[in-house]
């Protein structure tokens, strides 16, 4: 099954239920985006990074796809970061948003390009999968012609408008700081590097130069005050920094929000569940409380 969407394909791993009512919808140019009912004041220094919430595939790429429908929409089911943008993002002014526009699968934003340096790579999972969560092949290996065409039409241009953007901010406010916005599933998946079953509500990725102690600890209280369990750079590690200012100075900041999809979607079908009003309200809220102290 396809949607279009800005003159492609997308294959969709889930419908709304019958009767199930779906908040407000505006189509803009490339996604569908939720009204948020409750606003997000951050400040304009702030970027929020979503990566990994599209499920966009353009019909070239599905068809150099070796799954066949039930089995992407089961991939996509696993992949796919649901509602990081309406649970993070939301009414944040378009010009604070970097949101990736196709699926992980077709590219994924979060690695490194040059796959010597990612270590997913070694289980075929480095910027362009070849691999699918559970080790069964997605696409064929990518000559070097057809690599460089997915990195220069998927790839790149994600990271030119991060770093634009970035450059935009450090120009006005000095300093910028990125929130790297993520969901994870609540059960190890196959090509995780951490099996532990035993995860947090949060995780708390950081980078050992670009992320300030205070923020971090700022986080963890504030999550924890509300009840919930913090980990750092557990399951998952890091943040998102761009190449640019990579190790070159401490005016960008980063730091990954990773939400445990448990506390939020149905994960059989991906769909919102009942406390998800309540975990966009108190992720909001803490983010908030952090930046703000």
């Amino acid at each position: 099954m396809a949607l279009e969407q800005k003159d492609a394909e997308a294959l969709t791993p889930y419908q709304p239920a019958a009767g199930h009512n779906l908040p407000p919808l505006l189509r803009t140019s490339s996604f569908v985006v939720e009204v948020s009912e409750e606003p997000m004041a951050l400040p304009e220094w702030v970027i929020l990074h979503i990566p990994h919430d599209s499920l966009l595939i353009p019909a070239q790429e599905r068809s150099r796809l070796l799954l066949n429908d039930a089995e992407l929409r089961a991939e996509i089911l696993f992949m796919t970061d649901h509602w990081t943008f309406a649970l993070s993002a939301g009414d944040t002014p378009a010009e604070q948003v970097v949101r990736a526009e196709y699926s992980r699968l077709v590219a994924d934003v979060e690695r490194f390009e040059n796959d010597e340096k990612e270590r997913m790579a070694a289980c075929g999972m480095g910027a362009i999968y070849e691999r699918t969560s559970d080790g069964r092949r997605l696409r064929n290996s990518p000559s070097s012609v057809e690599r460089e065409r997915l990195l220069t039409t998927y790839y790149r241009p994600h990271h030119q408008r991060l770093a634009s953007e970035v450059n935009r901010v450090l120009m006005h406010h000095g300093k910028a700081l990125i929130l790297d916005c993520h969901s994870f599933s609540s059960k190890p998946l196959m090509y995780e590097l951490d099996p532990n079953p035993d995860r947090p509500d949060i995780c708390i990725g950081t980078d050992s130069w670009h992320t300030p102690r205070d923020l971090a600890e700022g986080l963890t209280n504030a999550f924890g005050k509300r009840g919930w369990s913090v980990a750092f750079n557990a399951p998952f590690s890091g943040s998102m920094v761009p190449s640019e200012y990579y190790f070159r100075t401490k005016a960008v900041a980063s730091i990954m929000v990773d939400v445990n999809r448990n506390r939020y979607i149905d994960e059989a079908t991906g769909q919102r569940n009942e406390t998800f009003a309540m975990t966009r309200r108190l992720v909001r809220d803490c983010l908030s409380a952090a930046i703000d102290q």
